[in-house]
């Protein structure tokens, strides 16, 4: 099986690949001016300009589509094409010296095809090839004397554009290389971005249904369960239990309907954050024996609604876990409005609970302390054996 080609010209170079096919074009019609207008017999002039006709074609049909990545390359046709090039060129030499010019377009040929380990030696061999010819022809005196110098200076330069050809090369594939793991990088992030937004939005909804559906729920079974413990006895008590439980079986249906039409809180929607609050007091005073207090200090004014938003799903949630779990005589709602600030204050008198280890298993305060912390909030949580007080504070 072929290697993988080594150098692969990166989209960049094969940008401006077009200058080097003027480069090439120019140098094969000088040369083959310079051959028609030389000394040399007919003969000698056909043959030469026919051989490096045949390289261009090679160049044109082989070459080049490997060059600029139009066909797959491997490193043994890159020699291949090489190994072409150079062996045209001697033919080329053997009919007129003067084809010996084509070395300005066959040496940066051989370093596109080559690696630069392999190139250097093909390059000096190349370039060794002018001064072989005619000290065979001439000797080796008049050679030295005519043609080393040019000879020197021919390969220094054909090794410094090589050089400087592969610099190229490496840093354009370096650059397609950095454009790619960008590309990659970006897609990633916008993956992840796309996954983190669905997490944050599973999260807000899950906050939502427990801190209004499933909170309504528990109200509705707990008034049913009342009604039906009062139908026996006291069938007026069991008909304020039922109808209890419908109002808030249509709060809630309202509360769902919200939900999913992504509209702020029911509650809201009917008036301020304090007669909202008001109503939840005097839902839990009807459903329960607990005596609930509730108080605004300061100039509440108008609050962002996303605020609103927060506050109000702390005191469900904060009056829900004092119905369910606290077993409290009485709670307090305070809110203090500040000129910065707007402080929460939920208390009650119940047995309280360890706070150090609640967040690991309460749901309902996680994500109290997560709506705080979402608009730049804090949530405090102070149990005992004498009650519990939370304390939200979020930015007005």
């Amino acid at each position: 099986m072929d290697e993988p080609q080594e150098l692969k010209p990166s989209h960049e170079w094969v940008r401006w690949f077009w200058l080097w096919d003027v480069y090439f074009v120019v140098g094969f019609c000088a040369v083959s001016l310079l051959m028609v207008l030389s000394d040399a017999s007919t003969t000698a002039k056909i043959g030469a300009v026919s051989v490096l006709a045949a390289m261009a074609a090679w160049y044109t049909f082989f070459g080049r589509p490997m060059i600029t990545e139009k066909v797959p390359a491997t490193i043994r046709q890159g020699r291949i094409f090489a190994g072409g090039v150079v062996l045209l060129l001697v033919i080329a030499v053997m009919f007129d010296g003067n084809a010996s010019f084509a070395l300005f377009a066959a040496c940066p040929l051989v370093f596109m095809t080559l690696t630069l380990r392999e190139a250097v030696p093909v390059i000096i061999g190349v370039n060794l090839l002018p001064p072989v010819s005619t000290m065979i022809r001439d000797g080796m005196s008049t050679t030295l004397a005519v043609l080393g110098p040019g000879t020197l200076f021919t390969t220094a330069f054909a090794l410094a554009v090589g050089v400087w050809i592969h610099r190229i090369i490496a840093e354009s594939e370096d650059r397609a290389l950095l454009i790619r793991e960008l590309e990659e990088s970006r897609e990633e992030i916008t993956r992840l971005s796309r996954e983190a937004g669905v997490t944050a939005e599973r999260s807000r909804i899950a906050a939502e249904i427990h801190d209004t559906l499933a909170q309504g729920f528990t109200s509705l079974v707990t008034l049913v369960q009342a009604a039906e413990s009062e139908l026996d006895r006291n069938t007026d008590k069991a008909r304020r239990h039922l109808a209890l439980a419908a109002r808030t079986a249509r709060e809630n249906l309202g509360e769902a309907r919200a939900l999913v039409a992504g509209l702020m809180p029911s509650a809201l929607g009917t008036g301020s954050l304090d007669q909202a609050i008001h109503r939840q007091l005097e839902r839990l005073a009807e459903e329960t024996p607990i005596r609930a207090t509730y108080r605004v200090d300061g100039e509440l004014g108008e609050l962002p609604t996303v605020i609103e938003v927060v506050l109000l799903r702390a005191v469900q949630e904060a009056l829900t876990n004092v119905r369910r779990h606290s077993g409290a005589g009485e709670v307090t709602v305070r809110l203090n409005a500040g000129e910065t600030t707007t402080t929460l204050t939920v208390t009650d008198d119940g047995t309280g609970f360890d706070p150090t280890h609640v967040f690991d298993t309460a749901y309902g305060l996680r994500g109290m302390r997560s709506r705080a912390a979402q608009v730049g909030g804090k949530l405090t949580v102070h149990s005992g054996a004498s009650g519990t007080t939370i304390e939200m504070e979020v930015p007005r």
